[in-house]
């Protein structure tokens, strides 16, 4: 494929993904055109190509869109591809690009090189009347662009700023051909079936509602999803010698001042004032951990200390942001904070990529990882980020594990390892996290006795598993469509009675599996079978639901169907109870 550069250069030599990009970014132009011959008073912001598609950025005044009118621009698009027009770039001095940005009344693109450095060579792409200020590169004809669509519209402020006025963003999605986005289409509509929202509803997992947004509440169905998660947790963590602790919600200014959020992270965090001083709600759990760990004197021997905490943290989002439980401000996170020697960096970093690698295995997720390196505001010297990056490094390369280096998006105090999961539709979910952290024990003056009696300062490993257990929820809900394997489903079983006449043996099957400890449920309404069938298959989505009628009543028996099979078993109650606790103790 040929691309066309600013300095007027031909490309042939572009990776696929660069491809892409140059696919995407063109259509963003075309799309651009297409707005400015359908709304002549149209005033563009930005355009730029995204992973899956495009976007623009535009004031239309007072005009409002419908799906009519994105239909209309997808269609104007189509026929400036028709057209074939040539894309032909050229670049002009600053005060000429300005005057001829004033001249087609584009105050944002004026704006924008006013944002530019004064030695920045002013470029432009133009295809037929369109011109558009740009540093490419781009497709060489309008003709070369296959595959695209108008998705949908939003909101969007001038240059992110919520004081700036709030432009309508058209967004799109673009390909090399038709056959790669009906692909994605496809896709789409597998996601929007799988979306969490509409399942939690339905499922009775979870709400959200005006008086708290962003701050979810777990219905029982919810909750007892929730608790088998917390109970994995505990058990794994038990087994590897972690201890459990609880730290408070709300603490003073001065341990955040003290551990560097104050300075680092104080616009997300939510503060009230008691006895006239301000305290925080907590953001994370670390500090709290830290002042667990210096409560008490500590020999070399006691480390590793390996510290747990599943503790609701709250932080600050735009309410634009907030998305069922993927971006919330009240969430649970599965913290722990190892305190160790400098010898023992290694060791741990590698058992925790083993227990991280273990929880990702139960759940069917593949995964890859991310080394992220000092960011721009950050704290500590230099010495002690070079080694702190270079223990992950080491741990990583120990494991023979691969890794991309993600330049500048450590935390504030460390580097830190991520783990990228890929769901059961390709999406990529960052959760699992290990930060290396030398900061935070010597803000806190830290110390541990070594053998020869002198103090040290130990070094303290951040690290997540879920990460944020609603965010985790929504995730598996999405990853398994709501069908839970049958140890994590909220409803494990359900009782279908068939009439009245087998509703006294339903109810005590439905009482031996209770007391067994499995989460069963007795559907007793006056409905018939089959619609109470349908209803625990395809929305309760049960793993196991026990058809019981005349003859199972007088076998003493239980007839057995499968969620996943559709498949139904005759059985005794004890070899059923034998299999579903089983599945619930191996968890599998």
């Amino acid at each position: 494929m040929k691309v066309i550069c600013f300095d007027g250069t031909v490309r042939e030599d572009l990776s696929p993904e660069e491809e892409l990009h140059v696919i995407r970014h063109t259509a963003a132009h075309v799309c651009a055109q297409a707005i400015k011959r359908l709304y002549p008073h149209a005033d563009f912001a930005f355009g730029p190509a995204t992973e899956k598609g495009f976007f623009y950025d535009v004031d239309l005044g007072e005009t409002k869109l419908s799906d009519e009118d994105l239909l209309r621009i997808e269609n104007e698009m189509r026929k400036i591809v028709k057209e074939n027009l040539p894309i032909k770039p050229y670049i002009l001095p600053r005060e000429e690009a300005i005057a001829l940005m004033e001249e087609r009344q584009e105050k944002y693109k004026v704006e924008h090189i006013g944002d530019l450095a004064e030695d920045a060579p002013i470029s432009f792409y133009q295809q037929g009347e369109y011109i558009d200020m740009c540093v490419g590169p781009h497709l060489m004809y309008t003709k070369a662009l296959k595959a695209f669509k108008i998705t949908q519209q939003s909101g969007a402020y001038w240059k992110n700023d919520k004081n700036n006025k709030m432009l309508t963003r058209i967004n799109g999605i673009a390909f090399r051909t038709q056959e790669e986005m009906d692909e994605y289409l496809k896709l789409l509509e597998e996601a929007e079936k799988r979306d969490h929202r509409r399942i939690g509803k339905e499922m009775g997992l979870f709400m959200l509602c005006e008086e708290g947004p962003g701050f979810p509440f777990f219905l029982p169905h919810g909750m007892a999803l929730k608790n088998a998660l917390v109970d994995y947790w505990r058990d794994i963590h038990y087994r590897d010698h972690y201890v459990e602790v609880s730290t408070p919600l709300i603490m003073n200014r001065a341990l955040w001042e003290t551990s560097g959020h104050w300075d680092h992270y104080k616009d997300n965090m939510y503060s009230t004032t008691i006895d006239e001083e301000t305290y925080c709600i907590k953001p994370m759990n670390c500090p709290g951990g830290v002042m667990v760990y210096r409560s008490s004197p500590h020999s070399y021997r006691d480390l590793p200390l390996r510290v747990g905490e599943l503790g609701v943290v709250h932080r600050h989002e735009l309410k634009g942001a907030l998305h069922g439980l993927f971006r919330v401000r009240c969430f649970t996170q599965d913290d722990a904070h190892i305190f160790m020697r400098p010898d023992q960096i290694t060791d741990e970093i590698m058992g925790v990529v083993h227990l991280i690698n273990e929880v990702y295995t139960k759940f069917g997720f593949k995964y890859f990882i991310e080394l992220s390196t000092r960011p721009e505001n950050s704290m500590g010297s230099d010495e002690d980020w070079e080694a702190a990056t270079d223990g992950l490094k080491g741990a990583l390369e120990k494991l023979e594990l691969p890794y991309i280096i993600n330049e500048g998006d450590g935390a504030f105090y460390g580097p830190k390892i991520d783990f990228h999961l890929e769901d059961s539709l390709g999406r990529s979910w960052q959760c699992g996290t290990i930060q290396l952290d030398f900061q935070m024990p010597l803000n806190f003056g830290l110390e541990y006795v070594d053998e020869t009696g002198a103090k040290k300062r130990p070094i303290m490993i951040h690290r997540v598993c879920f990460g944020s257990i609603e965010r985790f929820i929504g995730i598996i809900t999405e990853h398994f469509a709501g069908k839970f394997p049958a140890w994590l489903a909220p409803v494990q079983v359900k009782v279908l009675p068939v009439s009245e006449k087998s509703m006294e043996y339903s109810t005590k099957v439905y009482d031996a599996i209770r007391l067994a400890g499995i989460r069963c449920e007795l559907d007793d309404r006056n409905e018939k079978i089959g619609y109470k069938i349908r209803e625990a298959q395809a929305v309760d989505r049960v793993p196991y639901m026990l058809i019981l009628g005349g003859k199972e009543v007088e076998e003493g028996t239980v007839s057995v169907r499968n969620r996943d099979t559709a498949q139904t078993e005759t059985m005794s109650l004890e070899a059923f109870l034998a299999k579903i606790k089983e599945e619930t103790e191996k968890r599998i």
